[in-house]
């Protein structure tokens, strides 16, 4: 499977999923710690008319084993660990229901009893994809878990929606926040798009990001080696095509917040912020948070985005007042197959004592993106 066959499909796809663009994934696969080694289900159609007899891919699922995702020893693939809360494969919009059933098929062939699609949009057209293809076959998916995270609609002009979610009050606060900020110098709002300027920026952001809480906890992206490259691979070849750009706030000649956006088609995704928390009084990433999203709802090319943060977020679920399901979803592949029971039973008990942990966290609301 070459590059060029993953990013035609990627621009003819159903649903958007900046996560599994060839560049990203692949960088992914190659260097981020804990998410090597995943492989890949893919679906092919073979034309039926013209000259070219040569196939052509309408279906992608990077996969790993159950084992590689929860060492659980059961023949069961897992959507693969994209570095973005996002697993929805990339299946053809014209031939979306054959492509579903094409990588439930590729899945029986590669020995697996069960198929886990981890974090996939449950409303979106990928899904009802593959729900069809499961009908026929007289399977039906069982969901394991599901949550509702913040989204933006940006066909809507952001000045009323920002004044609808937040009101006046909030938002006359915030701009005496932005008039203090600004006591440090112009405030500014840039938005790195060539190669270079990503480059440049990217760097900005990784200094910020590791400058706050992540970098006291070692989970900042510069701190791990894996990380690291993944990021300085990805991010620069993303943006030759315009699939990334990278978002900054500064104060004068002070960077004080900045951010990656990873694009697919007519979607933009949240994906990480950093903060200079000397400036935390100013509420630098909240500040970041509504250029982006004036930013954002000025692009003609972009309908929505992804907030990418947990439900419950407190920072950006007052801002963007969508929300978009999300859900990990077992897919049988055989008809009264006991594998797919105890799966379920053991990814349920891991999924609550996961969310359990994560509500005794300290510093739960300060995922990306925090304040």
């Amino acid at each position: 499977m070459s590059r060029t066959q993953w990013n035609n499909l990627a621009g003819r796809v159903v649903e958007p999923n900046g996560y599994y663009l060839a560049d990203w994934e692949r960088a992914v696969d190659a260097y981020a710690d804990g998410r090597t080694g995943a492989s890949a289900l893919t679906a092919w159609r073979t034309p039926t008319s013209g000259h070219d007899p040569t196939a052509v891919m309408n279906g992608l699922m990077p996969v790993a084993s159950l084992w590689q995702a929860y060492r659980l020893p059961l023949p069961v693939l897992v959507s693969a660990d994209p570095y973005g809360t996002l697993g929805t494969p990339l299946l053809d919009r014209a031939t979306a229901l054959e492509a579903a059933a094409s990588l439930l098929q590729e899945a029986r062939n590669a020995g697996a009893r069960a198929l886990l699609l981890r974090d996939i949009a449950l409303d979106g057209k990928a899904f009802a994809a593959f729900a069809t293809a499961l009908t026929r076959d007289g399977l039906r998916p069982r969901l394991v878990s599901a949550y509702a995270r913040a989204c933006l609609d940006a066909t809507q002009d952001a000045d009323m929606l920002l004044r609808g979610a937040l009101g006046a009050r909030k938002l006359k606060e915030l701009r005496r926040q932005r008039r203090r900020l600004a006591g440090h110098g112009p405030v500014r709002f840039d938005v790195a798009r060539t190669p270079d300027d990503v480059g440049r920026a990217l760097e900005t952001f990784l200094t910020l990001e590791a400058s706050g809480w992540k970098g006291q906890r070692g989970t900042a992206l510069l701190q791990r080696d894996g990380d690291r490259r993944f990021i300085r691979a990805a991010v620069p070849l993303l943006a030759k095509t315009g699939g990334c750009e990278i978002v900054s706030l500064h104060a004068g000649a002070t960077p004080v917040a900045a951010a990656i956006v990873v694009r697919h088609q007519n979607r933009a995704f949240y994906f990480k912020i950093g903060i200079d928390e000397a400036f935390a009084k100013f509420s630098p990433g909240v500040q970041l948070t509504l250029d982006l999203t004036r930013h954002l709802c000025a692009d003609p090319f972009i309908a929505a985005a992804d907030s990418t943060a947990d439900a419950g977020h407190t920072m950006i679920e007052p801002i963007w007042r969508g929300r978009l399901r999300i859900g990990d979803v077992l897919i049988p592949l055989y008809r009264h197959d006991p594998t797919v029971a105890i799966v379920h039973t053991a990814l349920a008990a891991r999924i609550r004592l996961r969310d359990m942990a994560r509500r005794l966290r300290p510093d739960r609301n300060r995922r990306t993106p925090p304040q």
